[in-house]
């Protein structure tokens, strides 16, 4: 098989075609999360709200694999510019969305589309660099991140604000055109010959899994309690269908998770700690925003800035993580990491009612910190564990790992301020009872000041409430991930045999 070499001619128009990609699908769910409120102002539809952030993070984790040996087979260049093409496409028909459950279901149209991206950017910048290159080229691809989540709260705050959330899908548009003019001027790329063979059984087995999982919980505690008949049921399944998966997986030829991924100590651990720290990022995207504009009182665009300053220190600490994983190892720098992390969630614990600004930043600057040393340790780690030839997919593995986190995370983190929320409602005073909304209807009750100020003064506290009910979760997975990190081997050894 023929593979580019870094002589391609044009890399840095390529990378800069690659960076603006990949800035569609980084900016894509920070920027949908201040504009929460307008959304579900516009639409209704509360309790449905965080399947915006399930339904993308979902698709995305289980077509990522998939995306990247059809990037194999048929070349990067069409795969990307077909994902670019079913973004565009995702991005103009969520402005379109007449209410949340089809706003949620062109939100999965632009997530097929953002798997094909995010299968193929990393790729592309590989095929083109040379290893020496690589990770100041890799330091360029973080710097998206870190960039797109504060422009990304920003632009979504002042769009939400002063025209309408549905723009922050329309500016897409024109960003994916240029990308894809870009793409197809300067990358060249010869035409793979070799055909691997797709797992499209083992694909669906993952997505039907995932899908059933994800249901469950967001459906937990809302249409059933959780110590009850369905939940067992529910479990049952899913265990069930997660042994099937892995049965469907080992026979396979060319599975798309092999399973020596998940046989080896080190890779564990970290992709367990991968999933966990992708699952603390949910708890402050998905409720802070919402809860700084419906608690404290701000608008969207400083809900916007609280939420983006944690992607200050997160880039500048990975950019750092560096000196100091040569020094402690790889292990322990994370350990580093999640442990500022759990100080920064325990610490809100402690913010009494009703909070400030300054006080969401610096928690959100330290947390920020924490991530830094937790994710590009984990992913430099796993990937000098094993040769060329497989860190295409131990890199696969630990970008699923975080996503699928990041999935679960929305979830749990949904059913659970909900869960509280309704309680919260159900058991106020006998002369407020009557006068209060239902649970749809609390965010949409707090933007307005047309309410009885006693019933705004219950739902605050009790949205203050929920919302720290939320982070002693976050702190519970804290310290999961931390006895997971405890427990994975303090050398990265490198994986001889498969």
């Amino acid at each position: 098989m023929k593979h580019n070499t870094p002589s391609q001619p044009n890399r840095g128009w390529i990378l800069a075609a690659i960076m603006v990609t990949m800035a569609l699908a980084a900016m894509d769910g920070t920027i949908v999360a201040t504009a929460i409120p307008q959304i579900v102002g516009d639409l209704g539809g509360f309790s449905l709200f965080s399947w915006l952030f399930s339904i993308y993070l979902l698709i995305q984790t289980i077509t990522i694999p998939i995306y990247g040996k059809l990037a194999d087979i048929y070349g990067r260049k069409p795969i990307l510019i077909f994902g670019i093409i079913v973004f565009l496409l995702g991005s103009a028909t969520c402005a379109g969305a007449w209410n949340m459950v089809s706003l949620i279901g062109f939100r999965g149209l632009q997530a097929i589309g953002a798997g094909a991206i995010m299968a193929t950017v990393n790729t592309i910048a590989a095929d083109i660099y040379t290893l020496e290159e690589r990770a100041k080229i890799q330091g360029y691809l973080s710097s998206v991140w870190g960039v797109s989540a504060i422009l990304g709260p920003t632009i979504g705050g002042a769009l939400a604000d002063y025209a309408s959330w549905r723009w922050i899908f329309l500016i897409n548009i024109p960003v994916a055109i240029g990308a894809i003019i870009m793409i197809s001027m300067f990358l060249q790329e010869n035409k793979p010959i070799k055909q691997a063979k797709i797992d499209w059984l083992g694909a669906l087995a993952l997505l039907l899994t995932g899908a059933f999982i994800m249901f469950g919980l967001m459906q937990g505690g809302q249409s059933w309690d959780w110590i009850s008949y369905e939940t067992l049921i529910f479990a049952v399944i899913s265990v069930f269908l997660i042994l099937a998966t892995m049965k469907i997986e080992a026979r396979a030829e060319s599975p798309i998770l092999p399973r020596w991924v998940w046989r080896k100590r080190v890779l564990v651990g970290a992709n367990l700690a991968t999933i966990g720290m992708g699952c603390l990022t949910m708890g402050p995207s998905m409720f802070l925003p919402v809860f700084a504009q419906s608690v404290i009182g701000v608008g969207a665009i400083t809900a916007g800035f609280i939420l983006a300053s944690m992607s200050i220190t997160w880039p500048l600490s990975s950019a750092l993580s560096g000196k100091l994983y040569l020094r402690i190892g790889f292990r322990n720098t994370a350990l580093c990491g999640i442990s500022i992390v759990i100080i920064a969630i325990v610490a809100f614990l402690f913010i009494p009612y009703p909070g400030s600004v300054a006080t969401l930043v610096a928690l959100q600057l330290f947390m920020g910190a924490g991530f830094g040393l937790i994710s590009t340790p984990l992913m430099v780690g796993v990937q000098s564990t094993v040769d060329w030839g497989q860190r295409g997919v131990v890199t696969g593995a630990s970008m699923f790992s975080r996503y699928f986190g990041q999935s679960l995370g929305a979830a749990i983190f949904a059913a659970v301020f909900n869960s509280v929320l309704l309680d919260k409602l159900t058991e106020a005073p006998a002369n407020l009872q009557n006068a209060l909304p239902k649970v749809n209807e609390v965010v949409e009750v707090l933007q307005s000041s047309h309410h009885d100020p006693t019933v705004q003064t219950y739902l605050q506290h009790a949205f203050f409430d929920s919302t720290h009910t939320v982070y002693i979760g976050l702190v519970t997975v804290g310290l999961l991930t931390l006895i997971v990190l405890v427990l994975t081997p303090k050398h990265f050894a490198k994986i001889d045999k498969f």
